[in-house]
């Protein structure tokens, strides 16, 4: 209890210090540059030594591969017992080590060499999964142990449940089919990779014109090649109505090839579930989650699209119509009109270090963690800006490692993400192998004197996705297959975490122990989070609706065969479930990259979002700060990762069974009812 006690009063004694004077977390983000001794040796990204260069990717591959035909031989060699799923899981980390540090640096690294490498990497890694997963001398040693009742009767809970799960994998991939669907089924997963990344980065592609059909005076608003404009983005917020209606028209434009990668990917898709035994791939995709099965909800209000109409008149429109491209941008303009939210008057009080000494503060009085700032080995890092933390536990030491990749950079991706480099378990010589992984942001840099200062929606970002981290970090399963991260667990409990730490931040208790301004040191007053929090609901209804959208969109394309354009199938399920028209010769089903990761589960943010609200009225709300309240939440919640049911760690939070009944209330009820966000 002392220790407890001292790191209270040392996180508590951030907040009484001077201005300008920061722990070492908070001066870790607060300052331009790190100093590297360039003396050093290389020890190569994230530690690995192979890593220090291009090359390196093709020998850890190489060395991983040899690995895992050493323990797939074990496997199917050894007797069944608790030793075999051991064998299993060491079998998938050699595997993932590599596979899932590839597959951050494809996207992150600023030198395409290293990209290139990594995601050739990725592809011969992805490959061999494939076949070890129909691979049917592997999946008898599987069968062999869960066919044995008295062996089975000697395996704890965990590992019983792991060897289920790995059972599940083989099954998905049509393990129970003859030699020549089997090697079909491998084709059909091998050829959906190259499509995932073909429709991956035509996702991310800009579209051009030829500047002369655009305006003269919107030509500035976008970027010139040229004759040509490109554009990358929808511009939504953009206060001019023509900007904002010719980036959506344009950046949608449909793209025919790329109509058909997704027209195959779905394609293959299908033919894989009904190959494996599944009526269709979101039936295959949902087995095991919280939803069970497909479905889809209808529509919530058309209030907001009221509003909107009306703020829209205000604009002196040519068009009075609400359209797609109008829905952010005017939302923004109502919340300014009745709360006067301007970003500008709240960042001078969110300084990124600040912000970090709180999220270091809160975790150290609910779950007994604390950050500790680390400097990096030469080789390391895969850019200069990136900071590297290590969470402690009071009592148990350190539990894992965050890099914290926040800072904006050419070329980096415009994304907010967790990665996971490396899960944890416990190894054969009883040591726990600590969990990595990477958060990436997209805030503004230190300037000169000035901190990285964060608008309200970053804040809350870096908030949500620092949920994701403490996940990987407190989760301590004996297994990596079902260690904490967002990877391991059920898909549609996987943001619970992540969505939880949004209250928080919109917590005035929460906010005012960090934020303060970063100049005068003056507290951010209350009735400007008291604003906020208000301006949030406004048009929130709208906001959940094209959420809706989304994921029964989701659903119908990964649903039995349409027989028609899915261009054809947006425009229907626009007009059934949105509010807004669709528009004529565009395409967004193009830019929809959720399609690839989150195919027939894209639901997962609204049944996510539901558990946490019900988690934090009913557990948080009082006091969020609270240690039983944390303790419990890390007990039922954070520490199980994939090893137990969802709905049972809801259960065991919440103390109660919820149904799905109690899943939608809660949405509705955050839709409409007042937030408390002060004492």
């Amino acid at each position: 209890m002392r220790s407890s006690r001292l790191l209270l009063q040392r996180s508590h004694a951030l907040y009484r210090r001077s201005v300008n004077t920061w722990s070492a977390v908070g001066a870790a983000f607060n300052v331009q540059h790190q100093r590297f001794e360039h003396l050093q040796k290389n020890v190569g990204l994230f530690g690995v030594p192979e890593l220090s260069g291009p090359a390196g990717f093709q020998m850890a591959q190489h060395q991983a591969l040899r690995e895992a035909e050493f323990l797939v031989h074990k496997a199917c060699t050894h007797p069944p017992g608790a030793v075999t799923v051991e064998t299993f899981d060491q079998l998938s980390d050699s595997l993932c080590r590599v596979a899932d540090l590839a597959d951050f640096i494809k996207v992150a690294h600023p030198d395409a060499a290293f990209r290139e490498a990594a995601e050739r990497t990725c592809v011969e890694i992805g490959t061999v999964v494939e076949i070890l997963n129909t691979n049917v001398d592997l999946c008898q040693s599987l069968k062999n142990l869960l066919g044995n009742e008295a062996v089975l009767a000697t395996l704890d809970s965990d590992t019983r449940r792991v060897a289920e799960l790995f059972m599940f994998d083989f099954e998905i991939s049509g393990i129970h089919l003859d030699y020549s669907k089997r090697s079909k089924a491998v084709a059909l997963n091998v050829k959906l990779l190259d499509l995932y990344h073909v429709f991956l980065s035509g996702s991310q592609l800009p579209n051009a014109i030829d500047k002369q059909v655009l305006p003269e005076h919107i030509r500035h608003c976008f970027s010139i090649d040229g004759n040509r404009v490109q554009i990358g983005g929808l511009h939504a917020d953009s206060p001019n109505e023509l900007v904002r209606e010719a980036a959506y028209k344009i950046f949608l434009y449909p793209n025919t090839s790329l109509l058909l990668c997704l027209d195959e990917l779905l394609a293959c898709r299908h033919e894989l579930a009904t190959l494996v035994g599944y009526e269709s791939f979101a039936h295959r995709a949902l087995k095991g989650t919280m939803a069970k099965t497909p479905g889809t909800k209808t529509n919530l209000t058309s209030k907001d699209f009221k509003m909107m109409k009306e703020m829209k008149k205000k604009t002196h429109t040519t068009n009075p119509e609400v359209m797609p491209w109008d829905h952010a941008y005017l939302s923004s303009a109502i919340r300014t009109e009745m709360f006067n939210i301007d970003p500008s008057i709240y960042s001078p009080y969110f300084s990124l270090g600040a912000c970090m000494e709180g999220l270091n503060c809160l975790f150290t009085q609910l779950l007994g963690v604390y950050f500790q700032a680390e400097q990096p080995k030469m080789g390391e890092l895969w850019s200069e800006d990136v900071r590297k933390l290590a969470v402690v536990h009071e009592t148990e030491g350190v539990l894992g490692y965050i890099y914290c990749d926040f800072f904006r950079r050419p070329d980096k991706p415009h994304q907010d993400c967790h990665f996971t480099i490396r899960g944890g378990r416990l190894r054969d010589d009883g040591v726990y192998q600590l969990p990595v992984v990477v958060l990436m942001l997209s805030l503004p840099p230190p300037s000169g004197r000035t901190p990285s200062l964060l608008t309200p929606s970053m804040v809350e970002n870096l908030f949500h996705e620092m949920g994701h981290a403490m996940h990987s970090m407190l989760g301590r399963t004996h297994y990596q297959h079902v260690t904490g991260q967002r990877t391991r667990c059920s898909t549609d409990f996987a943001e619970v975490p992540s969505i939880l730490m949004e209250y928080f931040a919109s917590d005035y208790r929460v906010l005012r122990q960090f934020a303060r301004h970063y100049q005068t040191g003056e507290p951010l007053p209350e009735n400007l989070v008291s604003r906020l929090c208000e301006s949030k609901r406004v048009c929130s209804a709208a906001d959940t609706q094209l959420q809706i959208f989304y994921a029964a969109l989701d659903q119908v394309y990964h649903g039995k065969p349409q027989y028609r354009s899915t261009t054809d199938i947006l425009r229907e399920m626009q007009e059934k479930f949105y509010g807004l028209p669709y528009v004529n010769d565009t395409a967004w089903q193009l830019r929809f990259s959720h399609l690839v990761g989150y195919g027939a589960k894209y639901y997962s943010y609204l049944m996510s979002r539901a558990v946490a609200s019900m988690v934090w009225r009913q557990c948080f709300l009082q006091d969020p700060f609270s240690r039983v309240m944390g303790e419990r939440y890390r007990r039922e919640m954070l520490a199980h990762g994939g090893s137990k049911e969802p709905v049972l760690m809801v259960q065991g939070m919440l103390q109660k069974t919820p149904t799905i009944e109690d899943f939608v209330d809660a949405l509705v009820l955050d839709l409409n009812a007042n937030v408390k966000s002060s004492v």
